[in-house]
């Protein structure tokens, strides 16, 4: 290492930055959860937002474990702002917003958000898949919902009008439907709402409700 008289303003710079210390706060309780959200819900939060910005989805990126888009997870105002400055989103248009959320959502993708209480309001919504993300992973094999997510909305079903294809099963990330002796079956307790499988559904067999308190 140079002495201190001989070092550049770049090594100098290159110095502070390494030994800038962050405070971590203790004994302080921060209560957060995440959210999975329905295209409405998204839909509206879009509207509200005052500047958003687009970035890949890390998770897909780095496990690459399937084909679905990276370029789909949203930042929201602040974050958007921070991400931006920060190099790793870019600002986009709300049309260009519902654009990626239009794709996204026909790739069977789920929109989860983090909150935290007091801020209830998302800053980032990433669109996920149970095999790259660690959340959905987790729901998926060890069966814990209400410790890990909450959603607003569950599906309901008509059984007189659905003929058992399977193109709901085939969607649904949290496998909460599947195919016994050639009937669908479904288990509401692995639902949160997300949507996927009314899109998926040909004879508009699934519609969406409040979740019962």
């Amino acid at each position: 290492m140079p002495k201190r008289n001989d070092w550049t303003k770049k090594q100098l710079e290159k110095e502070v930055k390494r030994l800038t210390a962050v405070t971590v706060p203790v004994n302080m309780l921060i209560k957060g959860q995440q959210r999975i959200l329905c295209m409405t819900e998204m839909e509206g939060i879009l509207n509200e937002a005052r500047l958003i910005g687009l970035g890949d989805c890390g998770c897909r990126a780095k496990l690459k474990k399937c084909d679905s888009p990276l370029d789909v997870c949203l930042t929201l105002d602040k974050d958007a702002k921070d991400a931006i400055e920060r190099g790793n989103a870019r600002k986009i248009t709300l049309a260009k917003a519902f654009d990626v959320l239009k794709r996204s959502h026909e790739a069977g993708l789920v929109h989860i958000a983090y909150t935290f209480k007091g801020k209830e309001e998302p800053g980032l919504v990433c669109s996920c898949c149970s095999c790259c993300c660690q959340s959905m992973s987790a729901l998926v094999r060890f069966g814990m919902p209400t410790a890990v997510v909450s959603s607003k909305y569950v599906a309901s079903n008509k059984g007189e009008t659905c003929i058992s294809c399977g193109k709901c099963v085939e969607g649904c990330q949290f496998k909460a439907r599947y195919l016994e002796n050639e009937k669908m079956v479904f288990d509401v307790a692995r639902c949160f709402g997300c949507g996927v499988c009314l899109t998926t559904c040909p004879t508009a067999s699934i519609s969406l409700i409040e979740r019962a308190s």
